[in-house]
């Protein structure tokens, strides 16, 4: 579950820079801080294969992109939100090493893990907002559902294409992609 935190709203910048001196987590929404609870250790387990997957994908390709787990992303005016795993050019994250990791250029990848107190902001709110800033592909991992559902931006919106099983995961970053949904989901 998040919470929000103080009544203050912050700008863009403020959320940056803020430090309440705990190992808190926020995402900025609409100026309002609100705190990500720790997730649990099979979203991390997910994230760390994810990585992992798309660091060899990287490699073998010899693309000139890095793999960030919890980096964040400006989607808004007084928007921010924590990613899982997200793929960037390697230049632009280069560009910006000494500051916060939050992008203020979408990533090319972006993928959510769906925890129960994240469903409607992983399916419904950070795909609005990840399709209006034309993140190209956004992947949505969903252990209670057993599935994971990949978003292609297409003319401003996404297409949507959900795998389950032993179906392999067709992405449009990574062609050479051999991963299935249940290979993500058996860590």
């Amino acid at each position: 579950m998040t919470a929000t935190t103080r009544k203050q709203l912050f700008t863009f910048e403020e959320y940056c820079t803020y430090d309440d001196g705990t190992e808190n987590r926020y995402e900025l929404v609409n100026g309002s801080l609100e705190q990500m609870n720790p997730p649990t250790f099979r979203h991390l387990l997910i994230a760390k294969l994810l990585e992992r997957t798309f660091d060899a994908e990287i490699k073998q390709m010899n693309l000139p992109l890095i793999c960030l787990r919890e980096a964040g992303v400006r989607t808004g005016w007084r928007k921010s939100r924590l990613m899982d795993v997200s793929v960037h050019d390697s230049e632009q994250v280069t560009e910006c090493l000494d500051q916060s990791a939050i992008d203020q250029i979408p990533p090319i990848l972006a993928v959510e893990i769906v925890s129960p107190d994240s469903i409607k902001r992983d399916y419904r709110f950070k795909r609005s907002e990840y399709a209006a800033l034309e993140i190209p592909e956004y992947w949505i991992v969903d252990p209670l559902k057993n599935q994971v559902s990949i978003l292609i931006l297409n003319e401003g919106l996404y297409e949507e294409t959900i795998y389950t099983g032993e179906q392999k995961i067709v992405s449009s970053v990574f062609p050479n992609l051999s991963l299935s949904v249940r290979e993500i989901l058996s860590v």
